[in-house]
């Protein structure tokens, strides 16, 4: 009789600790989620799942994703200006939808590029893999200037080649203006922007 009775006072004991366990766990999931939130947020860039987990302090991947896509998923269910994207090579990215663009983009705030870097950088872009010679060739001296300040922003690489070096690209450059990865797809975006007519 007495286990019995043991028995029956034992199950709301259990019953309760279920339901705190429940708690924590969705308490838990819900942190990591805002976590996650936050860290594409103040990114404003693509981020990996290596850098996502150093944020939730996890190298399991797998865990990663799975959060990552629950609050892709979430972010579809509210119908509002932002979305998280799935993109190549494993990386995630809160943005605005490309709808919005257009109504304001013009209060967008970039660090600045002057003329010069900004047009040696167009050049680069356009006919990478191009040699540092033949950059300095069309766009002046200076340009060894535009591209060191290219190279410390992080949107360009280069790479030693005989005398000279070899300019391209980063995949910094092409999340920072939203271009493709994929070099001939870049070029032909970067085509279609330089044919566009100048706003008055």
């Amino acid at each position: 009789m007495k286990a019995k009775i043991t028995a029956l006072t034992g199950l709301p004991l259990k019953a309760d600790k279920a339901k705190q366990e429940e708690a924590a766990k969705a308490e838990k999931l819900k942190h990591e989620l805002a976590l996650l939130e936050a860290a594409l947020y103040v990114a404003g860039r693509p981020l990996d799942l290596k850098t996502l987990g150093s944020i939730l302090k996890t190298r399991s991947k797998r865990k990663v994703q799975r959060l990552a896509r629950m609050l892709m998923k979430e972010y579809a269910s509210r119908n509002t200006a932002l979305e998280i994207l799935e993109l190549k090579d494993e990386r995630f990215v809160l943005q605005l939808k490309a709808e919005f663009t257009p109504q304001v983009k013009r209060l967008v705030k970039r660090p600045l590029l002057s003329t010069g870097p900004l047009k040696t950088l167009a050049y680069i872009a356009y006919r990478q893999p191009v040699s540092q010679i033949r950059v300095v060739a069309v766009r002046g001296r200076h340009a060894y200037q535009h591209i060191k300040q290219l190279e410390e922003m992080g949107l360009i690489t280069r790479e030693k080649s005989g005398r000279s070096s070899i300019l391209k690209t980063t995949p910094y450059f092409a999340d920072y203006f939203g271009l493709s990865h994929d070099i001939a797809t870049m070029k032909r975006q970067l085509k279609r922007i330089f044919q566009k007519p100048q706003s008055q």
